[in-house]
């Protein structure tokens, strides 16, 4: 590649993830260490240009981390052939307008997830990335945790014989902002700025389910607003529109059954905020953030139901740490490096919006499930 740097404009960086986990991270953690390594040998550097709407928190941002360039003009940004990738954090519901103006830019395209507010609209956007050429690309976090970079080499090394099912637990209390201040934004809690979390987690656990077990085929889901009052940012109370929470049952195209429960109204008893169970014929593991543990059948003790009696033995004292075996970087950030080199090495990305569409299309027939209360098989798109 004959250009040596990569003009990215990060729209939606005044945002809690836009900012720390993509801008701070990410994006200026590769220009500290002089850019993102090519098979070659050579670098490419990326040029932040930072864009929203806020012009005194841009200004401030670009400050205090040396970034030389912001706007609140993105059209203007989009025309400069000075960049080349458009990254999207805003609110889901802001993100497709601007998705679809930069695929007509050319430019290539990262976005967090969803990508858009339905699936239709998610299937449009991959269709014209597709016909535009260009680099297209979802955030998928999870899969570069170091407790599941473990589970999958588990998993690669046919620890678990034939696996049986998944379980998944997620989540934790959210204040609802009236005597301590909410840890996420308020628009996660209203319907028509696009929150919820069947379509947060779902699309995470779409990624998930495909990636290490199997394409999910059918869905049985519930769906709850456990707490129907919250505060927003202003100390306003205000009506939760969207559910915060969602139970699961997920048939995959394996065999596997995966069950995850999601929630922001649970308080944690787990040694993660996400854990996984995995229960396999040979061996079982349990992988969150960052540990993954793994018990094999012949180590496997004999547990007898005796109601009787106090349990006398440590059951998590039974499980075998999985090593690290190397180090692992920021999860967001290595996703970020991939991208850039199939930018740089003009291919498609693994994680495109053919992808995203999927993961859009597991939680609309979530919300089915649940308005319903029926089983819904998906199609394969």
């Amino acid at each position: 590649m004959n250009q040596p740097e990569l003009g990215v404009v990060l729209n939606g960086v005044t945002g809690r993830m836009g900012y720390r986990q993509h801008l701070l991270r990410s994006v200026l953690a590769i220009r500290e260490q002089g850019g993102v390594a090519l098979p070659d040998g050579s670098r490419v550097r990326l040029v932040p240009v930072l864009a929203g709407r806020n012009a005194a928190k841009l200004a401030e941002m670009a400050a205090r981390h040396g970034v030389d360039r912001w706007t609140t003009d993105v059209d203007t940004a989009l025309s400069d052939p000075g960049t080349h990738i458009y990254f999207d954090a805003q609110l889901t519901s802001a993100r497709e307008p601007w998705v679809r103006k930069a695929i007509a830019a050319g430019k290539h395209v990262y976005a967090e997830k969803p990508l858009a507010e339905s699936l239709p609209d998610a299937l449009e956007l991959a269709g014209l990335a597709h016909e535009a050429g260009i680099c297209h690309g979802v955030v998928h976090d999870k899969l570069f945790l170091p407790g599941l970079r473990k589970l999958r080499r588990l998993i690669d090394g046919g620890v678990f014989g034939r696996i049986l099912s998944v379980r998944g637990e997620f989540g934790y209390w959210v204040f609802e902002g009236d005597w301590q201040s909410a840890q996420r934004p308020s628009w996660n809690y209203r319907a028509a700025d696009g929150g919820g979390i069947v379509l947060d987690m779902f699309c995470h656990w779409s990624y998930l389910l495909e990636n290490l077990f199997g394409r999910v085929t059918a869905v049985t889901a519930k769906a709850a607003t456990h707490i129907p009052r919250r505060w927003d940012e202003a100390g306003e109370p205000y009506a939760a529109t969207a559910d915060d929470a969602a139970y699961g049952i997920f048939e995959l195209e394996s065999g596997t059954i995966a069950q995850v429960n999601s929630s922001w109204c649970t308080r944690v008893f787990r040694d993660e905020l996400v854990e996984f169970q995995v229960d396999g014929t040979e061996a079982s593991a349990v992988a969150g953030l960052r540990r993954c543990r793994v018990q094999h059948r012949s180590a496997t003790p004999k547990p007898v139901w005796n109601p009787d009696l106090p349990v006398t033995e440590s059951f998590r004292d039974q499980w075998a740490e999985v090593p690290d075996n190397g180090e692992f970087d920021n999860g967001f950030k290595a996703q970020w490096e991939e991208f850039v080199r199939d930018v740089a090495a003009k291919r498609q990305h693994r994680y495109d919006f053919f992808a995203a569409a999927r993961g859009l299309q597991l939680a609309e027939a979530g919300l089915a499930s649940s308005a319903e209360g029926r089983r819904v098989e998906l199609k394969r798109l």
